[in-house]
């Protein structure tokens, strides 16, 4: 990570910050048949006991985000797009006392909203953060394309959905992501 912790603001276990993180990535409008594989991805990162990292901003993202709170040794790092509020810690409370929970902002309180010009701050905190990257849909066009075009991507793992909006994602060297064991797939290492 290339950002200093002493620009940061945190709120939980900060030790989250030395496990390897797979950033979670999603754009906003999204064909729901890529549910299913993404909460196969989501499985397989709570088993495997992997840290995930995200803004958890999508309607899937956040649907991941309580599905990996089900499972009480889940490492996970939620980047916020605006600062940390006084009302977070209670409803996280339990998650954080864990130290499974960690949030992270670039921002002071002060900023109580996103916006676009602090979504994008914190995509680009996130990928910085990420050892590697798993991007279900990207919607040809978007921030996320955006996003890619960046230095801080580069050379970073990147595992993606078998669909035909994904071909930019594939392109850029995406591999594509099989859950485990179906119809005896060889999974993509990261």
């Amino acid at each position: 990570m290339q950002t200093p912790l002493e620009e940061l603001r945190t709120l939980g276990n900060t030790a989250l910050l030395r496990l390897p993180k797979t950033a979670f990535f999603c754009s906003r409008d999204y064909p729901h048949r890529i549910e299913r594989l993404s909460y196969l991805w989501a499985m397989e990162q709570r088993q495997l006991g992997y840290c995930v990292l995200s803004g958890f901003h999508s309607q899937l993202e956040q649907s991941i985000f309580r599905f990996l709170r089900r499972d009480v040794q889940q490492p996970i790092v939620y980047v916020l797009g605006r600062g940390i509020q006084p009302a977070l810690p209670l409803e996280y409370e339990r998650d954080i006392q864990l130290g499974r929970l960690l949030f992270v902002t670039p921002f002071d309180r002060e900023v109580s909203t996103v916006t676009q010009e602090t979504a994008n701050i914190r995509n680009l905190l996130i990928a910085d953060m990420a050892d590697r990257f798993f991007i279900p849909y990207m919607r040809p066009g978007g921030n996320l394309e955006q996003l890619l075009q960046g230095e801080v991507i580069r050379g970073k793992p990147l595992l993606t959905l078998n669909l035909p909006e994904n071909r930019e994602l594939f392109r850029r060297g995406a591999r594509l992501y099989q859950p485990p064991g179906l119809l005896g797939g060889h999974r993509a290492r990261l």
